[in-house]
């Protein structure tokens, strides 16, 4: 068992945020007609992915009908679609859809996880429920040893990311970096570079604030990172 498979066995067993809890476990009681069939998740999503791999992805949180229901972080949801078919195109992962647990879809050199692990109501964490996931992130950046290029999905996400960095006493360079799309931001020598991206959600890509040609230049730039 790696590292990896224990600290995934300590996130489904979480219940430090009540509110989360309560709501999670109604999504499952209350199930979309569209997935009655189902057999709901209904616990913190564990991360996934390789635990040797170069390339992290942080996201916001699970949804409630997406990871919520698969039990597979970033699947389920249009945000997934989205995500999945950029990762298969780019060469991370093994398929460019997913259907279920057991369907055979493979991250390669890829590791996904995020700031919350519980589907939040509205999708929309409290600060101290995502300060309950820190030390999850935070175990997870020391552990990904041979992680090079870290994409942070939105801005919370990439927050986090420097705030966790700045918890393990990493020094930043200052002024600190801005959030922009496909902006790749060098920390310093010996760190990972941080890539940031808008979010795949729909308010971003029914609007046309992030286009798919905009989303696969994310995982190209990564790419060229690992390449070099």
């Amino acid at each position: 068992m790696t590292w990896a498979d224990k600290l995934n066995e300590q996130i489904v067993r979480c219940r430090l945020c009540p509110r989360l809890v309560a709501h999670r476990e109604r999504v499952v009681r209350e199930k979309k007609r569209e997935f009655r069939d189902w057999d709901y998740w209904g616990r913190a999503v564990p991360s996934l992915g390789r635990a040797d791999a170069r390339l992290l992805i942080i996201g916001l949180a699970p949804a409630a009908h997406g990871a919520n229901r698969t039990g597979r972080m970033f699947t389920g949801d249009s945000s997934g679609q989205w995500l999945f078919r950029a990762l298969h195109k780019a060469g991370f992962a093994s398929q460019p859809t997913w259907q279920r647990r057991d369907d055979g879809l493979k991250l390669i050199d890829c590791y996904i996880t995020a700031v919350c692990h519980c589907a939040p109501p509205e999708n929309k964490p409290l600060p101290g429920e995502i300060e309950n996931c820190a030390g999850y992130l935070q175990e997870e950046l020391q552990r990904l040893t041979k992680c090079e290029v870290v994409i942070a999905l939105g801005k919370i996400a990439f927050d986090h990311y420097l705030k966790s960095l700045k918890r393990m006493g990493v020094s930043l360079p200052k002024p600190l970096p801005r959030f922009a799309h496909n902006t790749v931001h060098e920390l310093g020598s010996g760190l990972t570079v941080l890539v940031s991206s808008y979010h795949p959600s729909r308010q971003n890509t029914n609007t046309g604030k992030l286009t798919e040609a905009m989303f696969d230049a994310v995982f190209a730039t990564a790419k060229e990172i690992l390449r070099s």
